[in-house]
């Protein structure tokens, strides 16, 4: 039986090195370390020649074609961490052996559906969509991910003197691209785009666009040449990434449905979230869809910004407890500051009555009358 690991917590965020699996393992990590001391350390998965193709059960002698980067350990103890906590494919054969090579030390926490038994793992944590269940299985809203207020505060000041001049409302444009279910051809991105300039020219806004690196190139030519007119910002991916500074200046959200990732950052933030139509179909992305539109936080586009309210959308956080009581590890309380009781002043006194001395005379008392003494009665005749 694994023991209760001590504080601080060694933590791997393992993937095989994709920024959007990135993102999810290291957003985990980091939404422990903000409950609990951990040493977060990512662990980027390489396997020699195409051994990393092969299904995970037929990897069988899998430290042999790690590659040296991989910094997987080949002993026992110390140097394994009490957390391995891993996403994607690449990972498994190394998930479903970290416990037993660890020798017990190692609790191991697999985000995403990963395609083997659940009870391999001490944890899975998939997106609700996948509709996976289990007794060691945690569905979440959407994936994991590493925005938080203070994060998109920092990024936001760093473009702060690009993006405040810019007229309201402020529309952040989150384009994906080419995936298994979903694509973006030249004449999809040309009715986006057309969907999106009409009512930024009629309501005097601005853009705030970003590509992702799945966009087809000629997807992202036409919607640049569409909309570089309008006041804003459209990130060429040259420079410093301002997407989480989009995030935290736009007033509206539109991203494409092909990004569980990117709508469920969009709706840690708060904002209204529009989700635009791409080419193809998928049935789990319309579940997830539909989850966010029962949380208030998300609506399919239409061709108009409105907005409206909803309670922000913050599972890696409640991921991360989960994770901290399984593995036994106590979140201590917030430290709460003793009330300050302020003294109360003091009743003023009222002011003594003078005593009245000279211009008035104190009464004197009259002597008591002195007693009579009853008459002696005469006798009668």
């Amino acid at each position: 039986m694994t023991e209760t690991p001590k504080l601080p917590l060694k933590v791997w965020a393992v993937s095989d090195g994709r920024a959007g699996i990135e993102a999810q393992v290291v957003g985990l990590s980091e939404a422990l370390a903000r409950l609990v001391p951990c040493e977060v350390t990512v662990k980027r998965v390489g396997w020699k020649g195409s051994i990393g193709r092969l299904p995970w059960w037929l990897n069988l002698l899998p430290k042999r074609w790690l590659t040296p980067e991989s910094g997987v350990p080949t002993g026992k103890g110390d140097e394994w961490p009490d957390l391995w906590v891993a996403a994607g494919r690449a990972t498994l054969p190394l998930s479903i052996r970290a416990k037993r090579w660890s020798g017990g030390r190692t609790h191991v926490i697999q985000i995403q559906d990963p395609r083997v038994p659940a009870h391999m793992f001490d944890l899975v944590i998939p997106p609700k969509h996948d509709r996976l269940t289990g007794d060691n299985v945690l569905p979440i809203t959407g994936s994991p991910h590493r925005m938080t207020p203070a994060r998109l505060e920092t990024e936001y000041a760093a473009f702060k003197t690009l993006i405040d001049p810019l007229p309201r409302p402020r529309v952040a444009v989150l384009v994906g691209g080419k995936s298994k279910a979903f694509d973006l051809s030249s004449e999809r991105a040309a009715q986006i785009a057309h969907s999106i300039q009409i009512p930024l020219e009629q309501e005097g806004g601005s853009l705030l666009m970003t590509f992702s690196r799945r966009t087809p190139e000629p997807a992202r030519a036409l919607m640049t040449a569409r909309l570089r007119h309008l006041p804003g910002v459209i990130w060429n991916g040259e420079g410093p990434n301002p997407y989480f500074a989009f995030l935290a200046g736009a007033d509206y959200i539109l991203v494409t449905e092909d990004s569980a990732n990117m709508a469920t950052e969009a709706a840690s933030t708060g904002k209204p979230v529009f989700v635009l139509k791409m080419d193809g179909s998928s049935l789990k992305f319309r579940l997830f869809h539909e989850e966010l539109e029962s949380l208030g936080a998300a609506r399919p586009y239409g061709g108009a910004f409105h907005g409206w309210t909803y309670e922000p959308v913050n599972e890696t956080d409640r991921a991360a407890r989960a994770v901290l009581e399984k593995i036994g590890v106590a979140i201590p309380e917030p430290a709460v500051a003793a009330p300050v009781v302020e003294a109360m002043p003091k009743p003023k006194r009222k002011p003594r009555a003078k005593t009245l001395e000279a211009d008035v005379e104190a009464p004197t008392e009259s002597p008591a009358p002195k007693p009579r003494k009853p008459r002696a009665a005469k006798p009668k005749a």
